[in-house]
């Protein structure tokens, strides 16, 4: 079993801390360059080989090798943290659910603002709170979502008909609509409908700092 880091936003670990998001889809690099590559029928060979996802075509079958891992491996969350001062010897706490996460007991809990919070990317190991476990892998293009798996990537539905993310943003009443606008906004290029590696996973550890 390996383990690796991957960067979520707050909305997205709020989500998953809620058991809503259980899916994450990032664009394979570089993209296939050769259109028969993977758009063949039948492509999908749920198989391992060495660590790599078997693609069948038309040119016969290809290796791709996941960054993130295969089914059983586990991904270690980073996300923007800090560890106030205000709270020695206190705990390490998360943006995205503060105060939340604090543990009781603790007082002068210092407002968000006034806490000098450390970016995503330099989380270490030790300070992770949220691992996942990933149960399957596959690779598709964006725009192939289905009304299902956008519920997966964190999409909400309400009793009005409606798709959003955390009651409100990304709103629209198609859910491939809404997740398309949460895609554009983390620089994501939703109209040239790249390939992407569909990740599932469940979480299977909360180790807090």
């Amino acid at each position: 079993m390996a383990e690796r880091p991957i960067l979520f936003n707050g909305a997205m670990v709020r989500a998953i801390l809620a058991g809503q998001k259980t899916q994450t889809r990032r664009a394979v690099k570089p993209q296939p360059f050769e259109a028969s590559f993977l758009d063949a029928p039948g492509q999908y060979l749920p198989s391992f080989e060495e660590g790599r996802l078997r693609v069948a075509t038309s040119k016969g079958a290809h290796l791709l090798t996941c960054p993130f891992g295969r089914p059983g491996d586990r991904l270690w969350v980073r996300e923007t943290w800090a560890q106030p001062t205000t709270l020695d010897p206190g705990p390490t706490v998360y943006r995205a659910d503060y105060p939340a996460c604090v543990p009781a007991g603790f007082e002068n809990v210092p407002p968000a603002e006034e806490i000098r919070w450390r970016p995503s990317i330099h989380m270490p190991r030790w300070a992770c709170r949220l691992v996942l476990e990933i149960t399957d892998v596959r690779v598709e293009r964006l725009q192939a979502i289905s009304a299902r798996d956008c519920q997966g990537e964190g999409i909400e539905s309400d009793a009005g008909g409606g798709f959003h993310v955390e009651g409100g943003t990304h709103y629209s009443t198609d859910p491939i609509e809404s997740f398309a606008s949460l895609w554009t906004s983390t620089g994501g290029d939703w109209d040239s409908n790249p390939w992407v590696w569909v990740i599932e996973f469940k979480r299977v550890e909360a180790a807090h700092g």
